[in-house]
């Protein structure tokens, strides 16, 4: 999944790490809103709530080994994304795409979600350096750079995404 991201931090996940994960989000997760980024492509062959998925794991894990707010990376690393339309096909809001997602991502997001500023802040700042506006947060500069990680693997299929697939059979039982 995130080879040279785990490689580089020494992080490994495990079995106390996959359940303190699902601990963070088991709030969201369920929801069927959330599910329902399943629906909508995001890179290539990834759906939204995949792509998200990815990106929530793998924030959890750097801010987890980092000694950083792990909870709410894997929290806004989730709902980054939660603008609920495939961008592809359908333009509901005025402006480009890639600048104009993260505030409805943040506008949905708080309308089925109570959120703390920092999962608030990651949300919204996702898309930096593209929005001009830089993070507040540690957890929001490591979930952008992990988003666009991911984005890049996914876009050019590289990897194999293997900690997502066990994510989601554990996510599915």
């Amino acid at each position: 999944m995130n080879g040279w991201i785990i490689s580089k931090l020494r992080l490994e996940p495990d079995s106390f790490a996959d359940a303190e994960y699902l601990d963070c989000v088991s709030g969201l997760i369920n929801h069927e809103m959330v599910r329902s980024m399943g629906n909508y492509i995001q890179h290539s062959d990834i759906n939204c709530l995949k792509h998200s998925l990815y990106v929530s794991y793998s924030s959890y894990l750097v801010c987890r080994r980092m000694g950083l707010d792990y909870r709410s990376a894997a929290r806004g690393g989730l709902l980054h994304d939660f603008f609920l339309y495939d961008w592809h096909l359908e333009k509901p809001y005025n402006g480009l795409h890639g600048l104009t997602h993260p505030q409805v991502a943040l506008q949905n997001a708080n309308k089925y979600f109570h959120l703390n500023k920092a999962e608030q802040d990651i949300i919204r700042k996702h898309m930096w350096p593209l929005t001009v506006t830089p993070p507040k947060y540690k957890e929001a500069y490591i979930v952008a750079a992990i988003d666009k990680y991911c984005a890049f693997m996914e876009t050019f299929n590289f990897g194999e995404r293997k900690n997502v697939r066990r994510l989601q059979s554990l996510l599915c039982r």
